[in-house]
């Protein structure tokens, strides 16, 4: 029986806006998933000196954004463990609780340059087949030398994203949030509203 093909897209989502969007539309596309799944973090190791929003409210503004396409959807997964969440911990879950899922996970490119030093590298690599979207400020010639380097270490498969280049950061919609500037064009309009209705980051 032919595997589900299964793209997880993780991070604080703080808030999802439409970089996020699309990097997992064009996952999708190119890679031809099933699915692929919004995975909000609860405590990510790396951003425990930032303000995180409360993940019920990440999660509603991830159900709002994604609502109108199909093959999206919103995990809990990681929201629903305690401590910290570690992606070599949730894979190695997912792949013993759903092993008739194929998984493809999907990271900007700055995180293929630091993967290698996140918590068991190697067991990431064995559950997963890893998508890095291509960004401006790394070259081709600088990923694809990563991509061997990770590849020879870890025996791990990795390919190229072919995103557009959409660079916006939460951090940004949260400062201009706060200084109640427009953020209609960065996130999606319920998303947008429901900032605004509740007055969430100012």
């Amino acid at each position: 029986m032919e595997k589900k093909k299964i793209g997880i897209l993780g991070g604080t989502f703080n808030p999802i806006h439409i970089g996020h969007l699309i990097l997992g539309q064009t996952a999708l596309e190119q890679f031809q998933l099933d699915q692929v799944l919004f995975m909000p973090s609860k405590n990510p190791p790396h951003k425990q000196q930032e303000h995180i929003l409360d993940e019920q409210i990440r999660a509603k503004m991830i159900q709002l954004a994604i609502a109108d396409n199909p093959a999206f959807a919103l995990s809990t997964f990681e929201m629903e463990r305690e401590g910290m969440t570690y992606t070599a911990d949730t894979l190695t879950q997912l792949t013993k609780r759903y092993p008739e899922e194929e998984y493809y996970f999907i990271i900007g490119a700055d995180s293929l340059f630091y993967i290698d030093q996140w918590k068991e590298p190697e067991v990431i690599f064995s559950h997963c087949k890893l998508v890095a979207a291509i960004r401006d400020h790394k070259t081709i010639e600088q990923m694809q030398a990563q991509i061997r380097f990770l590849t020879d270490r870890f025996q791990g498969s990795i390919a190229l994203l072919n995103a557009p280049n959409i660079d916006i950061s939460s951090s940004d919609i949260r400062k201009r949030s706060q200084e109640g500037k427009n953020i209609q064009y960065y996130v999606m309009p319920k998303v947008a509203a429901y900032i605004k209705d509740n007055n969430i980051y100012r």
